[in-house]
């Protein structure tokens, strides 16, 4: 006990610009998280990317105090965060892949992507469950080698080890892979041409995009690290940058708050009244009645059926799907005149008549809309699809 409390003793406790950085980070990275769970809706796309804060806050937690020495004062959680490190990137494919498939996250579906974090921390249990002594020392071997180590039982089971000492690969091949996946569901996006940038200052598209490039920044910083170091002194360098990345996420975010717009107190289309709704409200409302139909549809008339304002509905749809309100229902109603193009239940119909069917008043409208939605008039859309089914 003597010689455990001498080295304990010694470790050094340090504050310095590194420190103070990582410190701002975390601290915000927590707080906008917060933010995100008390505002978002649980099934949301933003939600999961609180999650992902929560994950990197907590592991850079843990550089914080290994690199301030402040471990010392809670030894027993040393390397308690190593498993949460292996699900940073695959919460970042979730946020997106909820982003721009617009599709719930399902554990059914994504359970895979827990295995690989689930089986290390399984296999991490005996260092866990381990005595403080065995934790000292692997902090003093990430950090304080010069200290020397504390005496352990000879009889301690190291073997946790075969699987801890490869853990920088297992984080490496998890970034590799993570960011394949992400950077093709970017690209899958851009191709299918769901988002535009016409109407929001901060498109999906650029978003997810610029997200897939701080990704990949990470990953080369922490490749160097992990070149340039042996043991886990490199870390707050990641730390570091993990705070940039978090205040330009934050500046973003901000960015599109409507607290910097004029008069967004005395906005015209809210009242002291209205309430919060979520998007999958609008969609569900719509897709129940088939309102999108109604020729005479109005967002306010949307608005009041769901119980908010039209300005809500409108900034809602605005930055679910980068479209305004009229292009967001002319969108719904040309899917339905695709169908119905091609059902033999419309065949007696002229395309003139399917266009009113859906809510357009007039034949120009349709096929301005129809052009501007599918690329071609709705008599080459029919011939090209009658063409595919002959060959």
């Amino acid at each position: 006990m003597n010689a455990y409390q001498a080295i304990y003793d010694q470790i050094p406790i340090r504050f310095d610009m590194a420190s103070q950085v990582m410190l701002i980070g975390i601290v915000q990275g927590f707080f906008l998280a917060l933010v995100i769970f008390l505002r978002a809706s649980t099934k949301s796309a933003i939600h999961w990317f609180g999650w992902m804060l929560v994950v990197q806050c907590l592991v850079f937690l843990d550089v914080y105090l290994c690199y301030t020495g402040l471990m010392k004062y809670v030894i027993h959680l040393n390397d308690s965060t190593e498993f949460l490190v292996l699900l940073i990137a695959p919460t970042l494919y979730f946020f997106l892949y909820t982003l721009l498939e617009r599709k719930h996250f399902s554990f059914k579906k994504f359970w895979p992507h827990f295995v690989l974090p689930t089986l290390y921390l399984l296999s991490q249990v005996q260092y866990l469950l381990s005595p403080q002594a065995i934790k000292l020392n692997a902090y003093l071997g990430a950090y304080h080698r010069d200290l020397g180590f504390v005496p352990v039982p000879d009889d301690f089971d190291h073997s946790y080890h075969h699987i801890k000492d490869r853990f920088r690969w297992l984080v490496l091949s998890s970034f590799v892979f993570y960011l394949f996946l992400t950077a093709k569901l970017v690209w899958k996006a851009y191709k299918r041409g769901k988002m535009s940038t016409k109407n929001i200052r901060m498109d999906k598209y650029s978003f997810s995009r610029n997200t897939v490039i701080i990704f990949l920044v990470l990953f080369v910083c922490l490749f160097l690290v992990f070149l340039n170091f042996d043991d886990d002194g490199g870390d707050h360098y990641l730390g570091m940058l993990e705070t940039l990345t978090i205040f330009i996420t934050s500046f973003f975010i901000l960015s599109e708050s409507r607290f910097f717009e004029k008069s967004w107190i005395a906005d015209k289309y809210e009242t002291l009244s209205s309430t919060s709704v979520a998007f999958e409200s609008v969609e569900e409302m719509l897709a129940n009645s088939e309102y999108f139909t109604n020729p005479d549809i109005s967002l306010k008339q949307v608005a009041d059926k769901l119980g908010t304002n039209a300005n809500t509905v409108s900034k809602l749809i605005n930055s679910e799907t980068g479209m305004n309100f009229n292009d967001y229902i002319n969108q719904k109603r040309i899917e339905r005149s695709k169908i119905r193009l091609l059902d033999p239940d419309f065949s007696h119909l002229t395309i003139e008549a399917i266009g009113q069917t859906v809510g357009f008043n007039s034949k120009s409208a349709f096929y301005a809309a129809f052009k501007k939605h599918v690329g071609q008039s709705p008599s080459a859309y029919v011939k090209a699809k009658n063409n595919e089914k002959r060959a």
